[in-house]
């Protein structure tokens, strides 16, 4: 490919939309054991990484969803010392999590080491916590893991996966959300990806609905801004395990000791107010 601008798009059939980005060159491409892998340098997002055709992560935007991902579950927790991230390959989620002082061990289990390595080379930023003392970085598949979980052993479980497809599929079914309600500790935190809340709420609905079926005591759809995300508009949900999710530790998160570039308390306290056709349709 030449220096001059061309666009990648990914066409999104579920929303009949697409998303694109004016590209310089394709810095990467490979094909690995699970995924073909894509790294492009864009001319106003920085690098793009795409995952079998479809958008992860630019440089530009990705601290929203990194950030909510992590920061709205742990602040939730009375004391997150053991966090697990599943997914979560590009390792944005990990520094999150690694910011919070409490947190004693974070283990990410990504099924495909490669996507890490691409990381940590062309996302640096991204992967300064790796070589963090209290974070492990496993190269497994995540449901296998928490099957093999002890049980209440965990205090958050991050799922940070891609879409509910191909090796993410399992990530959404009660099969596996039972196995997070037994390892978690009682008070802990399921939080997972629950796609775009304007177009997919059929599978919003479906995830909130299991998690429940398994005993979790209180469910939480929290939605956030995400432009290379299909329809530019996110969302994650919560799980508690015997316990309610409406507070958190609102003190600890005006004075947290760190700085974000959209998480605050404000922010976490405005997140939990859906829009009202939300709250209607999830019956909140």
């Amino acid at each position: 490919m030449t220096n001059a601008p061309s666009w990648f798009n990914e066409q999104v059939d579920y929303s009949g939309s697409s998303i694109g980005f004016r590209v310089t060159k394709k810095l990467h491409e490979e094909q690995s054991a699970f995924q073909k892998i894509e790294i492009w340098e864009t001319t106003d997002w920085g690098n793009l990484m795409v995952l079998d055709g479809c958008i992860m992560l630019t440089s530009r935007d990705n601290f929203l969803y990194h950030e909510m991902m992590a920061h709205p579950a742990l602040f939730s927790h009375s004391n997150p010392k053991r966090v697990v991230v599943i997914g979560g390959g590009d390792c944005g989620t990990l520094r999150e999590v690694l910011r919070h002082r409490e947190v004693e061990s974070a283990v990410q289990v990504e099924i495909d080491e490669r996507v890490t390595r691409m990381a940590e080379q062309y996302f640096p930023e991204l992967c300064e916590a790796n070589n963090d003392p209290r974070a492990q970085l496993l190269f497994d598949d995540g449901i296998a893991y928490m099957r093999d979980a002890a049980a209440e052993s965990i205090d958050v479980i991050i799922v940070d996966s891609t879409d509910p497809v191909g090796p993410a599929e399992g990530l959404f079914n009660e099969a596996f959300y039972q196995t997070c309600y037994k390892a978690l500790r009682p008070g802990g935190i399921l939080v997972q990806q629950s796609e775009p809340p304007l177009t997919q709420l059929a599978l919003i609905k479906s995830m909130r609905q299991l998690m429940r079926q398994v005993g979790f005591a209180a469910v939480r759809t929290i939605p956030f801004p995400q432009p290379a995300y299909p329809t530019g508009w996110w969302s994650c949900t919560m799980a508690r395990k015997g316990a309610d999710l409406s507070g958190f530790r609102e003190r600890g998160a005006y004075s947290k000791p760190f700085a974000t570039r959209y998480y605050s308390a404000d922010i976490h306290k405005a997140a939990m107010i859906l829009p009202e056709f939300l709250r209607e349709a999830l019956g909140e």
